[in-house]
Order: structure tokens, then sequence, then C-alpha cells
């Protein structure tokens, strides 16, 4: 009985060994974020590790246990080995692309690969390759390809391709049986305890590198996408709903004090320009790097400058979604790629295009990307320009065409357009792989100067466009509203939840802008989700439908903005900003020193607000 379920074993020993070397390069990939940690923390992972990859050890192996307790029982059957071989192999193949594939996304996103990429991957197979055409393909093949060979060699050495000796008596068999499936039973929910096994059993540390690496990459992926397809719980529970709606509602109680009316005019033109990937830490006048944004600093100078404005999320469907419908970022879920849910939103071109206003929308790449186009002809865009429109030699950038072009052609466009109008641009080449139709400005070809490159070329469109604007005649009567998509982790690559990743210019420029605002700054904090009130409050549309939007030129509105990830989510106000995991349950980054107070009151806050979005997100 023994050497039987000896035999077993093996074969799940190899799988934990597999999981093991995974893990080992991702720290190794990741040495810079936690070199400052002590050796024995680093290794401690690898055993938090361990409940987690029994669980998917046992997931892959359930299939050949129930072949193995078959045979037990058919002496007259041979089962032929290539079959457990090329099953083996099959696997080794698919976890080892998906476990290197994981660390270019993890750079990117600070999250392991998840149901959203694998639904980018295949929805959009293109912009997928583009997002990712700066990691660095020769070390990622050399160790994809290292890595396979080295997990078909263990695995030679590890597993016997064998059945045991059918001789053996029947109490025997059936005593081998029940051991190899309870066995697998424990493993895949983890023990006996009441709850079954989840990401939190891993998470060990303060170091979220060191949590994210102790969850198995293959593991997580499956649950995630069980989760995102099948699920419809509320994963951010913290309150009763009565007590979620009591401190949202307390966060956007309606003011007394009436809003600053800033412009000249109640029927403007509107142009809201949002630039991708537009950082507050390449923005001069927000106190970023100098000179990456001297048309935008300019710009600054002479409009109303909004200094503490967080990004709602870190990808362009939640950022637009947040900026055109006032609806934050759900985590792990994107409401634009849910027509039954998206087309439950309100959106400022609704609200204008209701009013009288002409609509449009400009973007230079392929506008089904992320189900973008049902989004935009669903909710007030009467026009929808993308890279369709525009000439095939112009189609020179992994994503469409150049911002310059897109540019160009939206001010012909509105030439001819009757007024006022409602024109969106969205900006793409700002984008990884970071590529320019001109010489970079910043030398060489590490991939954060090819970043402050691609800024400063949309930054010179952006100037180039208005100074041409400034000859229209449209121009005098004419809004502009620029801000960002999202915030990015370059040039100073950082995590997932450093609030600096989601700072963001918001500008509001023009001749409309009355003479006594303009050179103003703004500095109560804010959200990209606050544009809707904020505007229609000037145009005089009641934003009732827009809970989540707050005027940021109402002296009574409250003073905070909110941004997540994957699984988490920081709150900032003007006294603190902390970052909180939603797996470890902990705060895992405080700006200011802490106060116990303060920062429990911002948790609270998060916690109630991501509650109530993901619930309403749920109610559509």
């Amino acid at each position: 009985m023994l050497k039987s379920f000896i035999v077993f074993s093996r074969y799940f020993l190899f799988w934990i060994i597999f999981f093991f070397l995974e893990r080992l390069i991702f720290l190794i990939y990741f040495s810079e974020r936690i070199s400052y940690l002590g050796t024995k923390e680093i290794i401690s992972t690898f055993l938090h590790a361990l409940r987690i990859d029994f669980s998917m050890a046992a997931y892959i192996s359930a299939i050949p246990a129930i072949f193995y307790v078959i045979l037990l029982f058919l002496p007259s059957v041979k089962f032929p080995k290539i079959i457990a071989k090329s099953y083996v192999l099959f696997f080794v193949v698919i976890f080892s692309t998906i476990a290197i594939s994981n660390l270019n996304l993890y750079r990117e996103w600070g999250s392991k690969i998840n149901f959203r990429a694998l639904d980018m991957a295949i929805s959009s197979p293109k912009e997928a390759i583009a997002s990712t055409s700066s990691s660095p393909v020769i070390l990622m093949s050399s160790i994809l390809f290292a890595y396979m060979i080295c997990s078909v060699y263990i695995s030679s050495k590890v597993i016997l391709y064998k059945i045991a000796d059918h001789t053996k008596s029947l109490g025997i068999r059936l005593a081998i049986s029940f051991l190899v499936i309870s066995t697998l039973f424990l493993a895949l929910r983890g023990g006996w305890q009441l709850t079954p096994i989840n990401q939190s059993m891993a998470y060990f540390s303060n170091e979220p590198v060191l949590n994210h690496a102790a969850v198995n990459t293959e593991w997580n992926l499956i649950q995630d996408v069980i989760n995102n397809k099948y699920g419809n719980d509320n994963p951010y529970k913290y309150y009763t709903r009565n007590e979620a709606k009591k401190i949202v509602s307390g966060l956007f109680s309606k003011p007394s004090e009436q809003t600053v009316k800033i412009l000249k005019s109640e029927r403007p033109n509107i142009v809201l320009i949002v630039l991708e990937s537009f950082t507050a830490e390449l923005v001069g006048s927000l106190g970023g790097e100098k000179g990456v944004t001297p048309n935008l600093d300019k710009l600054a100078a002479e409009g109303i400058l909004f200094e503490q404005i967080y990004a709602a999320a870190g990808r362009t469907d939640k950022g637009i979604t947040a900026t055109i419908s006032g609806f934050p970022s759900q985590a792990i879920r994107s409401i634009m790629k849910q027509n039954s849910k998206q087309e439950k939103l309100p959106a400022i071109a609704q609200e204008l295009a209701m009013n009288s206003y002409s609509t449009s929308f400009y973007y230079g790449g392929e506008s089904e990307f992320f189900n973008m186009k049902s989004y935009i002809l669903s909710h007030g865009y009467q026009t929808l320009v993308d890279k369709h429109s525009f000439a095939s030699k112009d189609m020179n950038s992994k994503w469409g065409t150049y911002d310059e072009k897109v540019f160009s052609k939206q001010m012909t466009d509105m030439d001819s357009v009757k007024q006022p109008f409602f024109s969106t641009i969205l900006t793409l080449t700002n984008h990884e792989p970071f590529e320019l139709p001109a010489k970079e400005h910043f030398k060489g070809d590490n991939i954060e100067n090819k970043f402050r490159s691609t800024t400063f070329y949309t930054d010179s469109c952006l100037g180039a466009y208005l100074k041409e604007a400034r000859q229209k005649p449209w121009y005098k009567n004419t809004l502009f509203v620029i801000l960002a998509d999202h915030s990015h982790r370059l040039p100073a690559n950082l995590t997932e939840y450093d609030p600096k990743r989601y700072r963001i210019p918001l500008l509001f420029f023009g001749d409309m802008i009355k003479p006594e605002f303009k050179g103003t700054r703004i500095s109560k904090t804010g959200n990209q989700t606050d544009l809707v009130a904020t505007l229609l409050n000037q145009v005089n549309i009641d934003p009732v439908r827009y809970s989540w939007s707050k005027d940021l030129l109402n002296p009574g509105t409250r003073s905070f903005g909110f941004f997540n990830w994957d699984n988490g989510f920081g709150f900032a106000t003007e006294d603190q900003i902390v970052s909180f995991d939603n797996v470890g349950k902990n705060i895992i980054l405080r700006k200011n020193p802490p106060n116990a107070k303060i920062d429990n009151e911002l948790v609270e806050y998060g916690k109630a607000y991501m509650q109530e979005v993901f619930q309403q997100y749920l109610d559509f």
C-alpha cells in the first residue's frame, strides 16, 4: 500500500517543485523591490505559499488520480504512458507561459495575471500585444525556455509513470483509493478549517510583493476567472447596506453653499481632452519633473488648475467611465465590458445632447477595444471618429494613428459642426510601447526616457492644437477641459498602491473663463469622477443623476479622493492618504506619519465607498 501511495505522492511532489521554481523566478525578477528585506522574511514566502500550492497541485492531479483509482480495479487495462506524459507536458507548457507572462503584467499592473488580462488577450489581442511591447522579449523568452526545459527534466526524475501492483487485495486497493481521494480533497480546500482556502491564507507580510508571490499564480487566475464569470457576490462587504450607504451619503452630502461660476456663458462649446497616461509626476506645474510638459504648464498659468486630483484606477476603460459617467472603478470588474450594465450609466454627452449640443468622440485607435465603441455610442455621442476614419498611411503606430493626426482632424471637423458642441478627444501615443513619429526628445533606450518622450510629444501636440484653435471663430466661445485617463507607474516605477500612481492633472482653459479666475489653482482633493458635477453645474444642468460626483468649485463639498486597484483601495484627504489591502485587511502605505483616529476614519470611508460602488455595479 505504501509503495502505491508513493507513486501518487511523487506526481504531486513534482507540481510543488514546479511552483517553487516559478515563485523563485518571480522573486528574483522583482528582487529590487524586496532587496531591503531580510532573508528570513523572503524565505517565509515559500512556506506560506504551500497551502495554495497544494490546492493547485490537487486540481492538476485530480484527473490522473481518477484514472489511477479506476485502473487499480481494472488489471487487464493497459494505460499508455505517453498519455500521462503528454498531460504533464501540456500543463508544464501552459503554466510556464502563464508564469512568465505574469512577470511583465505584474510589472505594469501591480497585480498577478487575472480575468481582466485574459479577457483583454482574447478580445483584443492586438492591443494586448502592443501593451506588452516594452517587455524584454529575449530575456522573457530565455526564462520561459529554461523554465520549461528544467521542469520537463525534473518531471522525468520525480514522476513514476506506472500503476500499482494489481495483485494486492481488494481491501488494500480500496484503502489506497480512499487515501488518494481524501488527500486530494483536503489539499483542494486547504485543510479541515471551516473556511475554504482563499488568497488571504497566503498573506503574511507588510510587503505586498511577498504576499503576491506567495499566492499561486495559476490558482489565482482560475479563482479570478470563476469569480468574474460566475460570481455575483460583493467581495468588499464590510458593513450592512444601510451602514455603507450612510457613510457614503455623508461624503457626498449636498452643500448649502452655491458653486462658484467661472464661465462667461452657460452654453459654451466644450472640448474634453483626455490624455493617455499623463501622470502628475511629469507635470512641472504640479510639482513633477520640469521640462516634460512645457505646454500644459504654460496653459496652467492661464487657466484653472486642480492640483490634487486622483484617477479612478489605472486603466483607460475605467478612466473613461469615471470621466464621462462619473462612476468609480469597480476594481476587479470593468462595467464598460458589460452592455447590460454600462448602458444604465448616465453620461455628460447625454446631458449635453439633450440640451441641444452637437456631440462627438475622437480616438485614433480601435474603438472596439474593451467595448468602448458600444459605451460611446450608447451614451449620447452622435459622432464617433476612430482609426477607420484615417488613411491607412497614418496607421503607423501599434495602437493606431498618432495624436497629431487626431487633433488635426477634430480641429477641421469643428469648423462645420453646429454650435454649441461637446467634443471629446482621447489620445493614445503616450502608451506602451511608447512609439514616436519623430525623434525622441529624451535620449536613451531606457523605458523611462521613452515614456518621457511620448509624454513630451503629446504635450507638444496639445500645444500646437490650442495654438491653431486660437485662430478659429469658435475658440472664444469654447471651454477646454484637459485631464488624464489615468496615471502611470513610470518614470519612478511606482507600486500599484502608491498614491502618486493615481495623481493626474485636471485643467480648465480658454477664453470662456472669466478673467478674474485665470491662473487660479484649486487645492481641494478630488477625483476624476468629480468632473461631471463640476462641469454640469457650470452650464446649469442638474447633476443629480451622478451620485458619485461632487462639484470641485463649490466651497461646501468635501475634500477627498478615492482610487483602487484589483484588490485594494486608497483614500486621500488634505491631512492623510492611506492605501488599504483588501486581502490582507491592513493599511500598506501612509503618506504622513500614523494617526490612529485619522487613519481609521479614512479606512472606514474607503471600505464603505468600495462596498457601495461594487454593490451598485451588481445591482445594475
